[in-house]
């Protein structure tokens, strides 16, 4: 098999349990259900998926559920023909139809509209489909592949996810671990990280100190791997020295690990950690909950139930 052009680094036990999923699924043309928190890495291993399928050199098509109003989103799935609605001045291939033997991935899927869970889930049981406006009934040969970071059986359970949706997305699944359950990744992927952004910067040779390492380990990362990024992007961004050591990383970091207590300090849990990571960022940026998002690299969405969650404001 051709080696793929998307890498998944597996130094942690967790990690290599989803890349032998991931290789296994790969093969076959089965509709593949990805969860895990956001940031986690959801979206690189759908891309893995496809790279390693014989479907690689086909097209990887990808739609935002929750970014785009509903009828966009019914629109670049299944396409339109002119006069369909107002404003569709000419016919318009939808995702289904442009993926030709690829795969069609349908980022937080949980966001789908009712109305569009049903055909979906036709599309799911027969394989076919209609553009918007259209009476043509359209075969389709593509993978799909679901992304969530919600608990769709909490949603099905609540009546805003179809059960049969949930049932033909679930026939294989695999869920992603968040950054702080794969330990042994947490180093290397900041290496990575950081090899991969200091060739963007024009900071090749930059290095962690071990003082910087051992923050990046005592950490929980909240955002996960989009957190962690965005952190070491921001490092070195605002420093010129050859070395990051835990200066240069955020506040609201180093508050959280209580780098004043360095490894010899107190235990505390993760959950304790976040806790307090959380706070922090919410007390400097004054409870701007969009803004502390960003920071922490989590959704907004996410945030709001982790503020629940500690009780915090």
């Amino acid at each position: 098999m051709t080696a793929p052009r998307i890498a998944w680094l597996a130094n942690d036990d967790a990690s290599r349990r989803v890349l032998d999923l991931a290789t296994k699924v790969a093969a076959t043309s089965t509709t593949v259900l990805v969860t895990g928190e956001s940031g986690s890495g959801k979206d690189q291993l759908a891309r893995l998926i496809h790279e390693l399928s014989p479907r690689r050199d086909a097209p990887y098509l990808k739609i935002d559920c929750a970014s785009l109003p509903p009828e966009l989103v019914e629109s670049e799935l299944f396409g339109h023909e002119k006069g369909a609605f107002t404003g569709a001045v000419e016919r318009k291939l939808g995702r289904l139809e442009l993926a030709r033997g690829g795969a069609i991935v349908l980022d937080e899927v949980a966001a789908l509209a009712p109305p569009i869970q049903s055909k979906l889930l036709r599309v799911l049981e027969e394989r076919s489909f209609e553009r918007l406006g259209g009476t043509e009934t359209l075969r389709i040969d593509a993978r799909l592949i679901a992304l969530t970071n919600a608990d769709l059986e909490r949603l099905v359970a609540a009546g805003r996810f179809r059960e049969d949706l949930f049932f033909r997305l679930h026939v294989f699944t695999i869920a992603v671990p968040a950054l702080h359950q794969r330990p042994a990744d947490i180093l290397p992927l900041a290496e990575e990280l950081l090899a991969r952004l200091a060739t963007v910067h024009g900071r090749v040779g930059i290095a962690f100190d071990h003082a910087a390492c051992r923050l990046f380990e005592a950490y929980p990362w909240p955002g996960n791997i989009r957190e962690m990024k965005n952190a070491i992007e921001r490092a070195l961004v605002f420093s010129s020295d050859p070395v990051l050591r835990p200066e240069h990383f955020p506040e609201h970091i180093r508050s959280a690990v209580a780098l004043t207590g360095g490894a010899h300090g107190p235990l505390r849990s993760l959950e304790d950690i976040e806790h307090e990571a959380i706070a922090a960022t919410l007390e400097a940026t004054r409870y701007k909950i969009t803004k502390s998002a960003e920071i922490l690299g989590i959704s907004r969405k996410t945030l709001l139930e982790k503020r629940k969650k500690y009780g915090l404001g």
